[in-house]
């Protein structure tokens, strides 16, 4: 089972959701406001995070942009706004899903179960365990995405068949991608986790790799997106 952050101002909601889940075998955590939310997340290992839009302190989309800063687990926005653009700005800041409200428990529930096996699949984590946000399959077990497949064991990457002239942090770039489809990537972690060292300034460098990268990948170059306010994601 896993680890759930609920942030919902609302406390009888709030109260609702986490029975239901602690129902299912899941450990809750519940805080009230963005800014609880963001420490809570990074003192935890939390797996999930159902997130509202409307909170004090920092609203629902501010602290799914920072939490995508330095964190790989789904996050599922409750919102009471159904207009598309809405829904579709929750989910260019980083959201994987989300539900409008008024919701029923059951739909609330089966989405959580949806997302906790797509970590599951993807091998960012398996149910029981801290989400890893360096995870990457097992070095044996090539990454195949469509035309696309990286092979960690041979540090190579192929396009229908033909090896990629990658540069080292291109690779490393495009296996992180393929390793986690539909993830968004921000600068900050980019940096940090391919070359090594503390944000500073270097989005340009991260910017002027993904622009190569995706010329190298030709048509499925476009497959790596721009995601507004944050960074990057590979579409699966």
């Amino acid at each position: 089972m896993a680890a759930i952050l609920v942030v919902e101002d609302e406390v009888d909601i709030c109260n609702l959701i986490r029975s239901h889940l602690e129902a299912e075998g899941h450990t809750v955590y519940q805080v009230f406001d963005g800014p609880s939310a963001l420490a809570l997340a990074e003192q935890s290992s939390v797996q999930l995070v159902i997130l509202d839009w409307m909170l004090p302190g920092l609203d629902g989309l501010a602290v799914c942009r920072r939490l995508r800063q330095s964190h790989l687990m789904p996050i599922l926005m409750l919102t009471a706004r159904a207009e598309e653009v809405d829904r579709v700005l929750g989910l260019e800041v980083g959201a994987d899903d989300y539900v409008v409200k008024p919701f029923s428990m059951r739909e609330l529930l089966a989405r959580v179960r949806a997302l906790l096996r797509r970590v599951a699949l993807d091998g960012q984590t398996a149910p029981g365990q801290p989400a890893d946000a360096s995870a990457t399959p097992p070095a044996e077990q090539p990454i195949i995405r469509g035309p696309l497949c990286v092979n960690p064991a041979m540090h190579t990457a192929t396009l229908d068949g033909v090896e990629l002239d990658l540069t080292p942090k291109e690779y490393e770039l495009l296996a992180l991608f393929a390793a986690h489809p539909g993830r968004a990537f921000s600068r900050e972690y980019l940096v940090e986790h391919v070359w090594g060292y503390d944000y500073d300034g270097f989005d340009r460098t991260v910017d002027t790799h993904m622009t190569r990268l995706r010329r190298k990948l030709g048509p499925l170059g476009e497959k790596i997106v721009t995601v507004w306010g944050v960074g990057y994601r590979f579409v699966p």
